[in-house]
């Protein structure tokens, strides 16, 4: 078992709730990667509970959205696990921030071997939530591992349809595809451990809306995170090449456990969750390029909207003000969210 270096002071974005229990644990993945988790329990918890595993945004931590989803979980009732992906964070693996849509979708299921095992939770009743990039990742788990009983993609996006595609499939063509193609192999010679940045810093004037919500996020106190790939260096330039090659969401038109799909109103990434949503119930949206049979479970899929929220009112609620000031806004429906899993974790 490999020894993985973890501090043990609370460094969170966000304060310890007074209703739950925290600790920190490690589980290994089937490619022999050591994670670091923080596991969130109710205090005076009774008899075995129902888990859910918690990962994202795609170059965060644990710290950040993906501790605050779990620690609210918890205060719900949940044994919540919120675990860095392999190679980022306080978990094993080298090259630093390096990802792959195989290693990442075994990440959440090596997490429900880890939550399964536990004495205090019902291993019968173990569900996921993804956030942003790791929406995408957690609906891919749920296709494959059918211990996953229920599924929140939360503000998501599909990493592989944008990695090949680019924002709004602009760059949706082989000559575009061939060109990154080159450059990433130019890239492996000339330097492959080279860091592709994280959040743009210092912000343009001129940057784009979606843009300015992750320098308010990432980079103010409001989520900043030194051991953040997103607010720090970002990833390995050549560490997310499997993604650009890849498409991994064709067979979720075939999950027949529970999914939820939540994304806001205003957030650029909203074409990603709603294409995600209808391809998984009619087999057929736009962004696939394959038309599969309708969902046999359609009845147990939902997709819901948040009025007024941008993409980053997901990662935390919201704030009235730019840099985290002003009041929180409180976008995410926390107790929505432990509804949907009490129905589907029975």
């Amino acid at each position: 078992m490999q020894q993985l270096e973890m501090t043990q002071e609370w460094d969170k974005v966000f304060p310890l709730s007074e209703r739950v229990d925290h600790r920190k644990v490690t589980f290994e993945t089937q490619y022999g990667l050591m994670l670091a988790a923080d596991l969130y329990t109710p205090k005076a918890m009774q008899g075995k509970a129902a888990a859910i595993a918690v990962s994202g945004p795609f170059g965060a931590v644990k710290e950040q959205s993906s501790g605050l989803y779990a620690m609210r979980m918890a205060e719900r009732g949940f044994v919540a696990l919120a675990f860095d992906p392999s190679y980022t964070g306080e978990s094993s693996g080298e090259p630093r921030r390096t990802a792959s849509p195989d290693i990442n979708t075994e990440d959440f299921m090596a997490a429900v071997d880890f939550l399964s095992r536990q004495p205090d939770v019902d291993a019968g009743r173990i569900g996921i939530i993804g956030i942003c990039g790791w929406g995408g990742i957690a609906l891919n788990a749920a296709a494959a591992d059918t211990r996953i009983k229920a599924t929140v993609a939360s503000t998501m996006y599909d990493m592989t349809r944008v990695s090949g595609n680019g924002y709004f499939d602009s760059e949706d063509k082989e000559e575009a595809r061939h060109a990154a193609r080159e450059a990433m192999a130019r890239q492996r010679l000339d330097d492959p451990t080279a860091m592709a940045g994280g959040v743009v810093n210092p912000l343009p004037d001129d940057a784009p809306q979606f843009v300015k919500d992750y320098y308010d996020y990432y980079i103010t106190p409001r989520g900043y995170h030194k051991r953040s790939g997103n607010s720090n260096d970002g990833w390995r330039t050549v560490g997310t090449q499997a993604y650009a090659n890849s498409r991994f969401l064709y067979y979720i038109n075939e999950i027949r456990s529970a999914v939820l799909v939540m994304h806001g109103e205003k957030a650029h990434s909203r074409y990603f969750g709603e294409a995600a949503y209808q391809y998984m119930v009619e087999g057929k949206a736009k962004g696939y390029n394959v038309v599969g049979k309708p969902n046999p479970n359609p009845e147990n899929k939902q997709l819901l909207i948040i009025p007024g929220a941008t993409h980053c009112d997901l990662y935390d609620g919201g704030y009235t003000e730019t840099v985290g000031k002003g009041q929180p806004k409180n976008l995410i429906p926390w107790d929505r969210l432990a509804d949907f899993f009490r129905e589907h974790l029975k």
